[in-house]
């Protein structure tokens, strides 16, 4: 009984951190981008000394740790169940399509707006590169989408093949 209940928690955690972090995104894809990027370069201005004691930056590098640590033990914890199809999907969108996307689209970008801003780059560099960053935003978005729904239905696949409801 208490194999089970670890093998449901788990999952059900996982799916928990997914739709907290999908919230997360939502949040900072419709509330806070809109106003970082009205007036760029002096919007980015305003942003960075906004953001110097806690920002986004501070939030989803840990959140991004514990919903890639909780995919994998829960696709490890489901594998010899239907439901694996479902988990190792969110798995498998979770680090393509957000993880890996990440590094490669958005932190480049980061360092040209915030890192280096007005003091290496031209107003229309930061200016291009804040309508990509907003535009690959909603990229974000989806996938996290994906992987919040992909995870929630491999645990109610879980849920229902180990409760016995049909």
């Amino acid at each position: 009984m208490r194999r089970q209940w670890f093998s449901l928690g788990v999952p059900g955690l996982y799916v928990w951190i997914a739709m907290v972090a999908f919230g997360g995104i939502a949040v900072e894809t419709i509330v806070i981008y809109p106003n970082v990027f009205h007036d760029v370069p002096a919007s980015l201005a305003e942003a960075s000394a906004f953001f110097e004691i806690t920002g986004p930056a501070d939030f989803f590098p840990p959140m991004g740790a514990a919903t890639v640590l909780a995919a994998v033990v829960s696709t490890v914890l489901v594998w010899r169940t239907p439901a694996r199809w479902w988990v190792a999907g969110s798995l498998g969108t979770l680090v393509l399509g957000e993880f890996l996307f990440s590094v490669l689209y958005f932190w480049p970008r980061n360092e040209i707006m915030f890192d280096e801003g007005a003091a290496v780059h031209s107003t229309e560099t930061l200016r291009r590169t804040a309508t990509e960053f907003e535009t690959g935003h909603w990229g974000r978005l989806a996938m996290s989408a994906v992987t919040a729904t992909l995870a929630f239905l491999g645990f109610l696949r879980l849920y229902r093949d180990r409760v016995g409801v049909r």
